[in-house]
């Protein structure tokens, strides 16, 4: 009986020296991040906000960190060939995801259709909202409206027009707005994908395609200097950087209406302490005073929120847009 005592005494020990010891290993392993170079997959062509964003912020996290991050531009698929690389990543904090608005719209679109290769909810971890970017609707100068409310007028009193809408790709923001616009405005338009913001803006500006959208960093030069004009912005109040472009509220669509963000994502699995190291490397990166000043001239406000804060956003953009999704069949 002693000796089973004893027995059960050395289990105990031996359970709680195991659990300090990977507690100790974990510490250790949290303090050694990052101890080579991290890899950011921006799923877009570059030239975009996503991109320029990402470049902005892999900068400033590169000295912090003393480790370079590296941008890879994974374009495609409304940004879902970049992102199921990351999903399917080592869990060890050197692969993460930039991404944007698009992130759940789209997967809820491949979900729907049961062709995604991903699942947003199990495949991936939030770490932060980077910054908040509006997102605007842009037309080719050329055309004959000077927002959305008078782009419907015009195209339902003229039905031999025939206008294009670009998009970032399938179930992408501006493909499900541009439907919901079509929905809405009773018009026609078709619906023309890109693999990112930069070939979609440049097919704009020849006019090839007569209208589309994305967030504002991407066309913000092309719209002070003329060559793109801006209809609308889907951010709840006007943006002080264009103060004279009216919001799709003002214009009788508030179901247009939807915050544009860019944050990290990291896979599933990913550990807390690493999560949390570079929630705080994000967080501290968007509120130094250059990195602040160069996100404020591309109309970025600098967020660096929590990973609880992130995924709040993901899901309730999620549930905005679902049903629509489904109903207009945009997953097909």
């Amino acid at each position: 009986m002693k000796s089973k005592h004893i027995y059960i005494k050395f289990l105990t020990c031996l359970g709680l020296c195991l659990g300090l010891f990977w507690t100790a290993i974990g510490a250790v392993y949290a303090q050694a991040y990052p101890s080579k170079p991290i890899k950011m997959i921006v799923p877009f062509p570059a030239g975009g906000t996503t991109d320029i964003v990402a470049r902005i912020l892999a900068q400033r996290m590169s000295e912090s960190m003393g480790q370079s991050i590296l941008i890879d531009n994974r374009g495609g698929a409304g940004g879902a060939i970049g992102a199921d690389l990351v999903a399917k990543a080592p869990p060890d904090g050197y692969t993460i995801l930039m991404h944007n608005i698009s992130f759940p719209l789209s997967s809820v679109a491949q979900t729907l259709a049961n062709r995604s290769p991903f699942n947003v909810d199990t495949d991936f971890v939030g770490v932060s909202i980077a910054v908040y970017v509006p997102f605007v609707w842009t037309a080719n100068p050329s055309i004959p409206a000077k927002d959305l409310r008078e782009l419907a007028n015009l195209l339902r009193n003229n039905k031999s027009l025939q206008y294009n809408y670009g998009s970032t790709g399938p179930g992408s923001a501006m493909h499900v707005l541009g439907e919901s616009y079509k929905r809405e405005a009773k018009i026609e338009m078709e619906h023309v994908p890109y693999k990112g913001a930069a070939p979609m803006k440049q097919e704009l500006l020849t006019g090839r395609i007569q209208v589309g959208g994305d967030q504002l960093s991407s066309s913000l030069a092309e719209i002070k200097l003329g060559t793109l004009k801006a209809l609308a912005t889907t951010a709840s109040k006007r943006i002080s950087t264009l103060p004279d472009v009216p919001t799709v509220k003002e214009l009788g669509f508030p179901s247009l209406e939807l915050e544009g963000w860019n944050g990290i994502f990291a896979p599933a699995k990913t550990p807390k302490d690493i999560i949390d190291r570079l929630q705080k490397e994000i967080a501290s990166a968007v509120r130094h005073p250059d990195v602040a000043k160069r996100l404020a001239d591309l109309g970025a406000d600098p967020v660096g929120s929590s990973p609880a804060e992130q995924d709040a956003m993901l899901r309730r953009q999620m549930d905005q847009f679902r049903a629509v999704i489904r109903d207009m069949k945009l997953e097909q």
